[in-house]
Parts: structure tokens; C-alpha cells; sequence
């Protein structure tokens, strides 16, 4: 296989003229301050971006469609996502269960119901609700099922959300799955970045686009209306254009009727009022501005907080009681339901018919805890479950106490546990087997020191029979944002393509992320982000120091904002790897406010409007940072051109100026498949498969 490299290579060097498509581009790099030279690569769909990304396309297939290697992690991609015998995930309706399931043969689904003892027993009586495929085909769309809102409590009317090429920005319908078809004149809602929710059978709340313009500069709705089925539209309430957007929030009592309305404004991405509709004017609910709904259970609003109030603690979980709440939504007080501790997080919140279930990480490791409301107090218990491994509650029934849960670890594959949080019970219905041979690895927890010698934890799973000898090809994997955890996980394809070949993965929980709650996460926000990329290359220093790999051996990867920190760390830390995946990235952090959504997340990167922000994001936002005649390792970006979440363009821009500096540089760009890129199982494969190509080209050739 090695004899092909020289070509392969040779077919990377993309001259600067020839990455640009353009006679007259630029050599040197973008500054703060100065003009763009890639701003064209912005316009989405422009003849002169797309020339540009369908010969980059070319020259990424030549070079990683054209590995010997390729067909093969295709063909094992494929057998992984498309497996018959994978879980087909459930979530609870009209008594028994729903699932999407996607193939090879039905790409973009079959959403499809079985009974719920049918399923717990191992054989589900799949009934097919709605063939999206059939659906796609039909209209000529290429659409794909992004969830339905089902009312209450029949569950048999639903609010279909479809998605024409996987992006956020979805069209909203009517169906009815008795009949098993759209309701003909029934409620529909055109394309947006929009929410719609079920008042009673007759009445919608909908916050959307209602007039031309009418969106945050994020691109989300900030009127809510309810919406009648004669067609009549009435204001609720209305946020501002400056917000991040405006939803609807309705809680059920337990026959599934409206007992209140609540419209949650997002300020900024972390900052809300939660305003109690009903009364003759919204009344703002006592909370922080840095709080988050999590369920309404026995007659309690429940909601996390990210910031201290009062005498409760920054990162709990209190509750109001409804009645007291709608009596004075000013003077009602919160009640404490839990704490967590110093190494502990609550990573998700959800409830049953009579029970509020609580998902923590426990130094990054799961359980679950089960809390009862009686006598105007709170009490748990843990569910009995296994231990160091990652739980995940992946749909909890609003009918009954059941919930199904998700146990998996990075050498243990995922298994499904149905609960009864009354019952305190828990059992397994279903596994995935092994994809890949676990026995030849294991699994470790480290801690680098930072740079402000904070105690950064991070998990290895390496090949257990390998020297440390500083040669072990590893991937590395952060993120670093929002709040968002990154706990151990099963990755067949990581096992299958990966682990199996002989290579070792990391997973650096930096700060930044939901690991040890808001603390964690609000450490490195805005002005403290480079603390984050600190982080991530002092975990990199110490792999090298415990001789686990080396930088000619360490690769990582980032989606979203771990673009930010792959990219920033290639600039910032060149020296430190030998390969460089950035997918769906934000790169270009003085512009990114102004490309959709980019506005929402002011609150977790600055506002580049504001010089005091400019000056500290222009320090480290990769793109202004690139610097000629430096050794880069050669990077492999990718995104795709319908992410209405994080615009390609950061993508585009930054394969570009590297190639403008005469850098090697791989970028491939699919046309759809929304930021995730795995809304189509066969996109997802290749998708993989073109990861794993280039790792093995850079890290084990």
C-alpha cells in the first residue's frame, strides 16, 4: 500500500491559485483588521464557492477515496451503521413505541410503532407510521425526520418536523397515525428555525417567522402566537430581536391538560426569562438569569441552575411548586431538590408519570438517582444499575413510570435497560454485540496539569500489549463547550476501523464542557478560552510524557466547537500532532457572529463588536492566526453545504488560506446532511471511513 503514497500526496499539493479558483488569490494570510480575502467562500450556494468546493472535492476523493485502504473501512462503516442487529432506539407513544429506523434500503427512515411488550420482549411488531423515503421521492424533497410532538394523552395527532437536506430548519405538519396520513387541511407550518407545541386538539403554540424578517439576528423566532385551526393567530408574547429566540413551554397534569403556559426567552445562549403567560401580563418567574427548565412532576416546575441564587447553590436542581407559582410568580420560592458535590454534574433531567430522574456524572462516570415528591418533600433513591459506565435516559414515559436507559462504555457496547422508577427496577431488553475485539485493549484515567495547574482529566483506551515506547497511533477527542459533557461511550466504528488496526483513543474532558458542572464550564468562557486550548495540549504533553503515543504519532478531532480547538490547537501547538480533523468547525471567530446562527453564542465566545472582545478572540481565532513558513501538519477539513447551524464557510475560509500559504490541506464538503453529517447511515459511513483513511495515512503509514 505504501508504494501508492507519493501519488496520493502529490495529488494533495494544491497550488494557492488552484485552491482559490481565482487568478489574483492572495498569498498572504487573513489579518485582524484587514479585509477578507475568502469572504466569496460565505455566499452558501454561490457558482464561485461551489467551483471552488467541487474541485477540493476531487482532490480529497483522489486522495482518500482513492486509498487502497477506503473500500475496505467503507464496506465495515457500512455493515456498523446498517446492522439489523443494532438497537433500534425507542421513545414512548400512544402506549407502546416509536423508532426511526435507517438502512441501506431506506436511508432516510421508517418512522414505525410496536407495541411496548412486543418490543421488551425481544420481537417488536414494527408497523410502518410514515416511509420518509416514499415521502422524499414523492415531493421531491430531500427530506428527513427530525422528531414529531404527539398530543396528549392519546398521542395519536402529531406534529411532524421535516428537514429538507438534514439542517435545522424545519417544515412543520399535521399527521395522523391511526390514519397513517397527513391531516388534509390541518396544521403546517412553512421552513424555519422554528417550535410548535400542542395547546388542546384545536390550538398550537408556535414560535416562528410570521412575517418576513420577523427572526433574532441568530435566525430564530422571538413571536410566539397561538394558532387556531380556522387559521386565527393570536400574540402571546413577544422577545426582541437582539435575543437568541423565544419557545413555548407547556405543562401537562397527568390527564395531558394545559395547567400553564410558560414562554422561555433566551437573552443569550445561557442567559433567560421565563415568563408565566395566562394573567393579563407575563410575569417574570424568581429565577437567575443562568437557569434552565428540566420537567413539571406532582405539581413541581423543576429547573437547574448555572449560577448561584439566594441560598442555593450554583449547578442544583429546585422545583416550584405550581400552585404557590401561579398565585404570586414573583414572591414564589424555589425549594432545593439536589446539590451535586465538587466531582459530581447533573447531565440530563427528566419525568415520568409521578417521578423526576436524574442522570449525574460521578468523576465522569454514571447513575442514576430517582426523587419522589410527597408531603411537600423531596427524597431518592439510586437506581440499581452497573457501574463505571456511561447512562444516558433515552425517552421516559409521561403515562407510566417507565423510562429506557442507555449503558455503554468505550470497550462495553451499548445496552438498553427498561426502568420503573416507582419500582426502583431496572432490566436489560436489548445489546448491541461486540463490533470489534475488546480484549486486545484497555481503558485508563489520567490527569494532566494546565497551565494555571488546574487538574485536567482524560480516559485512554490503548492496546493493552503495546509498548510505551511513544508509537502508539492515537486519536485524540475534546470539546471544551457549552456545558456539554463528554463521558466514556461505545464507538464501533472507532473499534472497528480503529482500535482493531492496532490504534489508541483519548478522550480529553477539558474545561469548558458539563463534566463537573457549570464551575467546569464557565472557567474558560469569553475572555478565559484559551485555558481550554491550554488544557487540551497539556493532555497532549502528558500522553508523550507517560510514553502512551508522540506527536508524530497523536492526531485529533473536533466537530462544532471542537473545530475551534482543533483548529486553534494545529495554530497555536503545531508541533504537537501529526493530523488534524476538523468537521463542521467555527475557525473564523472575528465573523462568526454574523454568519447563522453565530449570534447565539456571544455568551460563550464574546462579542467581536466589542473591542475589548475583539482583542482577546483575535488572539487565538485560528484563521487571523496563521502564519507563513510555519510546519503545519496537514489538516483534513470538512463540513457540509446544507450545516445551517455552523456555516461552511468557516470550513471553506480556512482550507483556503492554508492552501494560499502553500500548505497541504485536504477538504471535502457533501451537500446535505445537516451539522451532525449523519442524518443518511451511508453518508455516515463514508463519512467515517474518509476519517479513518487520513488518520491511518498520517499517523500509521
Amino acid at each position: 500500500m505504501n508504494t501508492l503514497l507519493p501519488l496520493l500526496c502529490a495529488a494533495l499539493l494544491i497550488p494557492a491559485a488552484a485552491s482559490a479558483q481565482t487568478a489574483d488569490a492572495p498569498v498572504n494570510p487573513p489579518r485582524a483588521g484587514a479585509p477578507d480575502p475568502f469572504q466569496w467562500l460565505e455566499e452558501v450556494d454561490g457558482p464561485r464557492a461551489m467551483t471552488w468546493v467541487e474541485a477540493q472535492n476531487a482532490k480529497a476523493q483522489a486522495r482518500l477515496d482513492g486509498d487502497p485502504r477506503y473500500a475496505t473501512l467503507l464496506a465495515e462503516a457500512r455493515a456498523i451503521f446498517s446492522a439489523e442487529d443494532r438497537i433500534a432506539t425507542p421513545s414512548f407513544r400512544a402506549g407502546g413505541v416509536d423508532n426511526l429506523w435507517q438502512d441501506d434500503a431506506n436511508p432516510h427512515g421508517l418512522w414505525r410503532h410496536a407495541s411496548l411488550e412486543a418490543y421488551a420482549a425481544g420481537a417488536p411488531d414494527w408497523a410502518t407510521i410514515l416511509d420518509i423515503d416514499a415521502l422524499a421521492a414523492a415531493e421531491d424533497r430531500n427530506w428527513f425526520f427530525h422528531g414529531a410532538d404527539c398530543l396528549k394523552p392519546a398521542q395519536t395527532l402529531c406534529l411532524v418536523e421535516l428537514s429538507d437536506g438534514g439542517g435545522d430548519a424545519v417544515e412543520i405538519r399535521e399527521f395522523d397515525t391511526e390514519a397513517r396520513a397527513f391531516v388534509t387541511g390541518g396544521f403546517t407550518s412553512p421552513e424555519g428555525k422554528q417550535s410548535a407545541v400542542w395547546l388542546d386538539p384545536d390550538t398550537l403554540l408556535v414560535a416562528r417567522e410570521w412575517t418576513p424578517g420577523e427572526v433574532t439576528e441568530s435566525g430564530y423566532a422571538y413571536v410566539l402566537k397561538s394558532l387556531t385551526r380556522d387559521g386565527t393567530a393570536t400574540e402571546l408574547y413577544r422577545g426582541a430581536r437582539s435575543d437568541v429566540s423565544v419557545s413555548p413551554l407547556v405543562l401537562r397534569g397527568e390527564d395531558g391538560r394545559a395547567q400553564a403556559v410558560i414562554a422561555r426567552r433566551g437573552l443569550t445562549f445561557y442567559d433567560s426569562d421565563y415568563m408565566l403567560l395566562g394573567g393579563d401580563e407575563p410575569v417574570r418567574l424568581p429565577l437567575p438569569k443562568k437557569a434552565e427548565y428540566e420537567a413539571y412532576v406532582s405539581g413541581q416546575v423543576v429547573f437547574s441552575l448555572q449560577e448561584a441564587h439566594g441560598d442555593l447553590a450554583q449547578g442544583a436542581l429546585v422545583a416550584f411548586d405550581l400552585t404557590a407559582l401561579k398565585a404570586d410568580p414573583a414572591g414564589a420560592k424555589a425549594q432545593l431538590i439536589f446539590a451535586p458535590g465538587p466531582r459530581q454534574a447533573i447531565k440530563q433531567v427528566g419525568a415520568t408519570d409521578g417521578r423526576l430522574v436524574v442522570a449525574i456524572l460521578e468523576n465522569v462516570k454514571g447513575a442514576v438517582d430517582v426523587w419522589r415528591f410527597a408531603d411537600g418533600a423531596w427524597s431518592s433513591n439510586r437506581l440499581a444499575l452497573p457501574g463505571d459506565a456511561n447512562i444516558t435516559l433515552t425517552d421516559l414515559s409521561g403515562a407510566s413510570d417507565q423510562l429506557f436507559l442507555k449503558i455503554e462504555g468505550f470497550l462495553e457496547p451499548t445496552s438498553l435497560w427498561l426502568a420503573d422508577a416507582a419500582a426502583l427496577s431496572a432490566r436489560q431488553i436489548a445489546a448491541l454485540p461486540d463490533r470489534f475485539d475488546p480484549a486486545t485493549h484497555l481503558v485508563e484515567q489520567h490527569w494532566a496539569t494546565s497551565s494555571d495547574s488546574a487538574q485536567i482529566p482524560y480516559f485512554v483506551v490503548r492496546p493493552k500489549d503495546a509498548p510505551l515506547d511513544g508509537q502508539i497511533p492515537t486519536l485524540m477527542l475534546g470539546y471544551g463547550g457549552f456545558e456539554i459533557a463528554m463521558p466514556p461511550r461505545y464507538m464501533p466504528e472507532a473499534g472497528k476501523l480503529w482500535f482493531a488496526r492496532g490504534g489508541a483513543f483519548v478522550l480529553a474532558n477539558i474545561r469548558g464542557g458539563g463534566e463537573f458542572g457549570p464551575a467546569w464550564h464557565q472557567a474558560v468562557l469569553r475572555e478565559k478560552r484559551q485555558l481550554a486550548f491550554d488544557d487540551f495540549a497539556a493532555v497532549a504533553r502528558d500522553l508523550t510524557a507517560r510514553g502512551i503515543t508522540s506527536p508524530r504519532r497523536l492526531g485529533i478531532y473536533g466537530r462544532s466547537n471542537g473545530g475551534v480547538l482543533t483548529s486553534v490547537s494545529m495554530t497555536q501547538h503545531p508541533e504537537l500532532w501529526n493530523a488534524v480533523v476538523i468537521e463542521s468547525p467555527l475557525v473564523d471567530m472575528l465573523r462568526y457572529h454574523r454568519l447563522p446562527a453565530g449570534a447565539s453564542w456571544i455568551g460563550e465566545y464574546g462579542d467581536p463588536e466589542v473591542a475589548e472582545d475583539y482583542a482577546f478572540i483575535a488572539r487565538y481565532s485560528a484563521y487571523q492566526n496563521l502564519k507563513a513558513g510555519t510546519d503545519y501538519p496537514e489538516a483534513y477539513i470538512t463540513t457540509n453545504t446544507r450545516d445551517d447551524r455552523v456555516h461552511p464557510g468557516h470550513a471553506r475560509k480556512f482550507a483556503a488560506a492554508l492552501a494560499a500559504l502553500d500548505v497541504p490541506v485536504i477538504y471535502y464538503e457533501p451537500t446535505f446532511g445537516g451539522h451532525a453529517n449523519d442524518v443518511d447511515p451511508q453518508l455516515n459511513a463514508a463519512r467515517w471511513a474518509r476519517h479513518y483513511v487520513y488518520l491511518m495515512q498520517r499517523l500509521m503509514d
